[in-house]
């Protein structure tokens, strides 16, 4: 027989175990957007550019700019480990730093010093680079090195022992050699032409070049610490601003902003590089949108992503084509043919973007509304987990580790 203190036990008991079930699904999922040990994404926070109604840039005195290093490996709940006063630029594409694949170092270079001028400000080409020791606890500058002027988009090859800088005012290639946290320049490589970023192919043998204002993509030969161009270019798409490569090193894809001024309200595309032809040539050229300015292609080499401006940013906000926020365009891969399967609104002028290691998340920097989009990736489908970071001021630039 059955008392009435029973029942109500056996009715605790009963929630209980619901509870507790619950708490263990909740553990599991969150477990299973965790893994061991730090991962970092390093995140460059620039104070001191704004814009107003009409779209103009307005300076601001310098001194607050930030880099941040972030680790995910909690992936729906990143954490900022430390914010480095040094100054970056939003002046530049969104990968002007980069962590080494064996996430010892970054490296940051700063695009834009700032001068006074009269009242104001005014934004000249600098030539620092910082390193990083991601080693130490916090992380802490290691070194400050000098390169080209406007130092802008950077890659690191896998072997984590050459550095190649795009200097968009010296119309060069910085070639520097690193070992641990000693970076060193070794030579320099003309280019003829202002170029914005550099990709470094999986094996170590080529490097891809965007020359911005000639609508190019320049291929640069390696060998060991040896970089030469035979002045070799691809015509791709208007105003190619970054560019990356597949695991695989079949294909590279170039995304092709548009218009140097940003968002017109057109679309706009990437272009396909078939890096298997002999010479690689463009093979293909996907619309996308609006202003496709950062871009990275996953470590799983399943899809890419191109973050479109989308009118979010720099221009009148009385245009047709203004918008609140940014999107992110969804590229399927499936060998040479890439098709755009989908798009996400984000935060207003998205910049930088990351993939994880696994490849099963990406985070998007927010400049306007100063945060980090994380949205969720499962096979090529991406949605957005509708959770956000908050950084200490408009993110300009984003990178994770070089692989």
């Amino acid at each position: 027989m059955t008392t009435q203190r029973s029942v109500r036990a056996a009715g605790w008991c009963k929630r209980g175990l619901t509870l507790l079930a619950g708490l263990a699904l909740s553990a599991c999922a969150t477990t299973a957007s965790m893994v061991p040990g730090p991962q970092y994404m390093i995140v460059g926070v620039d104070q001191k550019v704004t814009r107003d109604d009409t779209g103009k840039v307005v300076f601001l005195p310098p001194g607050k700019d930030v880099v941040s290093v972030v680790d995910i490996s909690n992936r729906e709940a990143p954490r900022i480990v430390a914010s480095l006063p040094l100054m970056n630029s939003v002046f530049g594409p969104p990968t002007n730093l980069a962590i080494t694949p064996d996430e010892r170092v970054a490296i940051v270079a700063n695009s834009m010093a700032w001068e006074q001028d009269g009242a104001g400000w005014k934004a000249v080409p600098d030539n620092k680079i910082y390193l990083i020791d991601l080693t130490a606890n916090p992380p802490r500058l290691a070194a400050t090195v000098q390169g080209g002027k406007q130092p802008s988009g950077l890659a690191i090859n896998a072997r984590g022992d050459l550095v190649l800088v795009a200097n968009r005012a010296d119309n060069s290639i910085s070639v520097f050699s690193l070992q641990g946290t000693t970076l060193k320049l070794i030579d320099t490589v003309a280019m003829g032409e202002q170029v914005a970023s550099v990709a470094i192919t999986r094996d170590g043998k080529w490097a891809l070049v965007t020359k911005f204002p000639g609508h190019k993509i320049a291929v640069l030969k390696i060998d060991g610490q040896k970089v030469t161009y035979d002045k070799y270019d691809m015509p791709v798409g208007l105003w190619p601003y970054n560019i990356d490569v597949t695991p695989d090193g079949k294909i590279a894809i170039s995304a092709d902003n548009g218009n140097a001024g940003g968002s017109d309200g057109h679309v706009d595309t990437v272009s396909v590089i078939d890096l298997e032809a002999t010479p690689p040539r463009v093979i293909d050229r996907v619309v996308v949108g609006d202003a496709p300015e950062g871009f990275a292609i996953s470590p799983t080499g399943a899809i890419a992503v191109a973050i479109l401006l989308n009118g979010s940013a720099g221009v009148p906000k009385t245009a047709w084509f203004a918008n609140k926020n940014g999107k992110v365009a969804v590229l399927r891969i499936d060998g040479k043919k890439v098709t755009k399967v989908k798009e996400l609104e984000v935060g207003g002028l998205p910049e930088g973007v990351v993939f994880s290691p696994d490849g099963k998340y990406i985070y998007v920097g927010n400049y306007v509304t100063r945060d980090v989009s994380i949205l969720r990736v499962d096979g090529t489908d991406v949605t957005d987990t509708g959770k956000r970071l908050q950084l200490p001021g408009p993110p300009a630039s984003m990178r994770g580790r070089a692989r």
